[in-house]
């Protein structure tokens, strides 16, 4: 079967000449090179935000004197240098941090996810490894993403190096996605169960990753501005990668080195939209209040610097001059893409016929009401800086393939207990919206896939489909809508087509949200 699809690509690929394939041999020759160029543009968006090279590009350090360029600011090292991390792409930047200031690092504490030093290891990513003597003391912890007892002692020693700096120390912080589930340290009486317990029942009730960082900062000891306060007088510098729309520094990671704008009153306002604050245990209502009674009021970061490293619009960038590379006209629609995935999923398929429209018969379209509906499903997303307009006339003037990129990171509302994530998810339900609008002569794929590398609790990154996903499914047996039911995007895609529309990456060793990528290809 391998050596078969080899020989499909390379007749897919083949620049001119009489045609080779016909029938449904052409068409899963084209599918098959369709999804190569999705994993290529995949592959570079990674591959724009890996962490050494983002953190070699924003440090500069003079060997001579010692002095340490941070973008405009100077700090001078003198063996007085000290370094904790936690996130995705943290043993990546702590193993480039090293390398550049090592000989100045007095001792450095990392949380990181489990397993992810094996995983670097057998995929031979020695740049993402300290040294064999490191003085970075490495934590491995939070699987599957979720806090638990080893994530919660490297909190604990991050904090203690913290509380132990003086004013003539400097700490970096090295910061990215997935670091707030690696740095759980719940303010007593608060358990890290009562806390987990909480934050589950609110992302399966649709809560945005604001709305749990909000929760999660009020509860944490480091969260919300803990971090930087833990290690005054000493300055900081925080590195951050970002995962989150926007870039907001204070929602990454939950904000451990930016001062908390949220009071106890927006804590009990979000607690309340899902229905949960006449179920909050004892310790938490027990904590809110001694936060809405504090005299000092909330804590100041005066002292810390905190820079942006990396983003999911440089990863789009990268992915979008790789595409018109390869001939395509390329539009970053969106780096905000948010909301129920049943929406955006809705979106990205009604958005494939509208632009497929323009693009099979130029000067037409599709009709008035799929425009307007079009219309009115991208204003229900709220999208900030959707530029759909500019994508739908740039199909207009394209005389070839179109490729229209986005990112983000929708949420799922759990409904049953199967195995999948919110990319793998997504495609499936585009897959499904895809067969509901005819395409006529455009071949169609749209990919969604973790810049992480990881997808939920499975090994792939996302997946990718075409509008043939639920006819080709239906004739193995297999029913896309009970699936999708039980929230089991994982299990089918294991199970269609023997696992080849799955995206495997292996851990990326970073981590900026989502990417997805939606193929228009003349016939």
């Amino acid at each position: 079967m391998a050596a078969a699809l080899q020989v499909l690509r390379h007749l897919a690929r083949a620049p001119s000449g009489p045609l080779l394939l016909r029938g449904p041999l052409a068409r899963l020759a084209s599918s098959m090179a369709l999804a190569e160029q999705a994993r290529q543009l995949f592959e570079s968006a990674v591959g724009a935000v890996l962490p050494g090279p983002m953190l070699q590009r924003a440090l500069s350090l003079d060997p001579d004197s010692g002095e340490l360029k941070v973008r405009d600011r100077s700090f001078q090292l003198r063996q007085n240098l000290y370094l904790v991390g936690f996130g995705k792409a943290v043993l990546g930047m702590a193993a480039a941090a090293e390398e550049l200031l090592g000989q100045h690092l007095v001792q450095g504490v990392i949380s990181v996810p489990k397993g992810i030093r094996a995983a670097m290891e057998h995929s031979g990513k020695q740049e993402m490894l300290l040294k064999p003597h490191s003085r970075i003391q490495v934590f491995e912890g939070a699987e599957d993403n979720l806090p638990d007892r080893d994530a919660l002692r490297a909190a604990l020693a991050i904090r203690q190096l913290a509380e132990g700096l003086t004013a003539d120390d400097l700490l970096l912080v090295l910061i990215s996605g997935g670091g707030s589930a690696l740095l759980p340290a719940p303010i007593p009486p608060v358990t890290l169960e009562e806390k987990q317990t909480l934050t589950k029942l609110l992302a399966a009730r649709g809560a945005t990753i604001q709305e749990l960082n909000t929760i999660r900062k009020a509860l944490s000891q480091l969260k919300g501005g803990g971090l930087a306060q833990a290690a005054y007088p000493a300055q900081v510098v925080s590195l951050i990668l970002s995962d989150v729309v926007g870039d907001p520094v204070e929602v990454i990671a939950s904000g451990p080195t930016v001062a908390s704008i949220h009071s106890v009153q927006d804590c009990l306002h979000i607690l309340n939209r899902y229905g949960l604050r006449a179920a909050l245990p004892r310790s938490v209502k027990t904590v809110l209040a001694r936060a809405d009674s504090d005299p000092h009021g909330p804590h100041t970061c005066g002292h810390v610097l905190n820079v942006i490293l990396g983003s999911n619009a440089l990863a789009l960038a990268e992915a979008q001059r790789q595409a018109e590379a390869l001939g395509y006209r390329a539009v970053v629609l969106s780096t905000a893409v948010q909301g129920d995935v049943k929406s955006v999923a809705q979106f990205y398929g009604l958005l494939a016929r509208v632009a497929g429209a323009r693009l099979a018969l130029p000067g037409t379209g599709a009709s008035v009401e799929e425009d307007e509906r079009l219309c009115e499903l991208a204003a229900d997303l709220q999208l900030p800086d959707l530029q759909l307009k500019e994508a739908l006339e740039a199909v207009v003037g394209a005389r070839g393939p179109v490729c229209l990129l986005a990112g983000g990171e929708p949420t799922v509302q759990l409904q049953g207990s199967g195995k999948g994530g919110r990319n793998q998810e997504l495609a499936l339900r585009v897959g499904v919206e895809l067969r509901q609008w005819p395409l006529g002569t455009v071949d169609v794929l749209f990919l969604s896939g973790g810049t992480d590398g990881q997808d939920g609790p499975t090994e792939a990154a996302g997946a990718w489909v075409r509008p043939e996903l639920t006819s080709q499914a239906a004739a193995e047996g297999l029913d896309v809508a009970t699936f999708l039911a039980h929230n089991d995007s994982h299990t089918f895609f294991c199970r269609f087509q023997g696992g080849a529309h799955l995206l495997y990456t292996g851990l990326t060793g970073t981590n900026v949200m989502d990417a997805h990528f939606l193929f228009l290809h003349p016939q």
